[in-house]
Parts: structure tokens; C-alpha cells; sequence
């Protein structure tokens, strides 16, 4: 690894908020898959560090009504983006996030396993903020410089049942002219042009 990714799959330029939400992937597990979701406490509010409380387990249940049928839950991503382009880390990418659930990838289950999730603030079929996308951009294309990354899919793709996110705001097509990486790269059913 060279000095962007550093200390055991811990990103530099982001700033690292430790989440106890996370274990070891399987043995000789190859990450070649990123999963992308949208994620804002309460729904549709932006700003707050409710998100990075959630990951933490340090949710105040009691500050929104929302936020009671969350009691419980443990979920945390590797990072998080914020509307301004703000990059977090909660876990080393070299370590499991608990951010994709039940889930399935060109019929591997357990995305967890092999993927890094990223989370945008953001809601299932809004838009997202030209920071976030130049955000995105710089951190798959270190990603995919210190792994062997195949594919860059949504939540939405690997568990179509249960998930919507990022959604139809989300620009793909964006994410790939940005990057420069051919349509082997996204989901198989956005339509590719450059």
C-alpha cells in the first residue's frame, strides 16, 4: 500500500470515526466489489451526525421518533459522504462492514465478504451534490488502485427485494464519466455512453 491508503486499509484523507460494528472478512477473500447506498437520520435530514452516532451505536433513540424502530440495530459502512463532499471512515476496508445485509452479487451471497460500502447522505431517489460525486470519484479510483475491483453497484442491485437506494437520482452515467471506466465496471442495466 502506498501512503493514501495507510494503517491496514484506513484512507488518509478521511476522517476516521472507529465503529465497533465490523469483523474479519473470510479467509483469502479477493474485494473486488464496491456497494453504493443512501443513508440520512432522520430521513431526509441532512447535516446532523445522527448517521455517524447510528454507526457507533451512540444513536440517541429518544431524540426522533424515528429513530426508535432502530434500537437495536448494528449496521456501519466503511465510509461515509456527506452533502458537501465531507469524506468519513468507520471501518479499514481490509475489514467486514455490516452495510449490505441479505445480498447477492453475480450469485455470491453476503456481499459483505467482498465488497467496501459507501454511503452517501442522501435519500432513495434523490439527487445527490456535484461534491459528493467528486468525492466518489477520488476515493474508487485510490480503491481500485489497492484493489482488485470489479464491479461499482448500488444497494438496489445486490438486494433488490428489500432495497432502493441509491436510487433513480443517483447518476451512474456521471460515476463512469468521472472515473473513465468502461460499463463492464456498473450495474448491467443503466445504459452506458461517453
Amino acid at each position: 500500500m502506498t501512503a493514501s491508503i495507510c494503517n491496514k486499509g484506513w484512507y488518509r484523507f478521511a476522517h476516521r470515526i472507529d465503529s465497533p460494528n465490523h469483523g474479519p472478512r473470510p479467509v483469502q477473500t479477493e474485494i473486488d466489489l464496491v456497494v453504493i447506498h443512501a443513508i440520512s437520520l432522520p430521513p431526509g435530514e441532512y447535516g446532523s451526525n445522527d448517521v455517524s452516532d447510528f454507526f457507533t451505536n451512540r444513536l440517541g433513540h429518544d431524540k426522533h421518533p424515528y429513530f426508535e424502530q432502530l434500537r437495536g440495530v448494528k449496521v456501519s459502512a466503511h465510509f461515509f459522504i456527506r452533502r458537501g463532499g465531507e469524506l468519513l471512515q468507520f471501518v479499514s476496508c481490509d475489514d467486514r462492514a455490516w452495510h449490505a445485509g441479505t445480498s447477492t452479487h453475480q450469485g455470491r451471497n453476503n456481499c459483505n465478504d467482498f465488497s467496501i460500502g459507501i454511503e452517501l447522505e442522501g435519500l432513495d431517489g434523490d439527487t445527490f451534490t456535484a461534491e459528493q460525486y467528486e468525492s466518489l470519484i477520488s476515493l474508487l479510483a485510490v480503491l481500485a488502485a489497492h484493489y482488485p475491483l470489479k464491479q461499482t453497484v448500488g444497494h438496489e442491485h445486490v438486494s433488490p427485494e428489500r432495497k432502493k437506494d441509491p436510487g433513480p437520482g443517483f447518476s451512474w452515467l456521471y460515476l463512469q464519466q468521472g472515473l473513465g471506466w468502461g460499463p463492464q465496471f456498473f450495474p448491467t442495466r443503466v445504459i452506458h455512453s461517453i
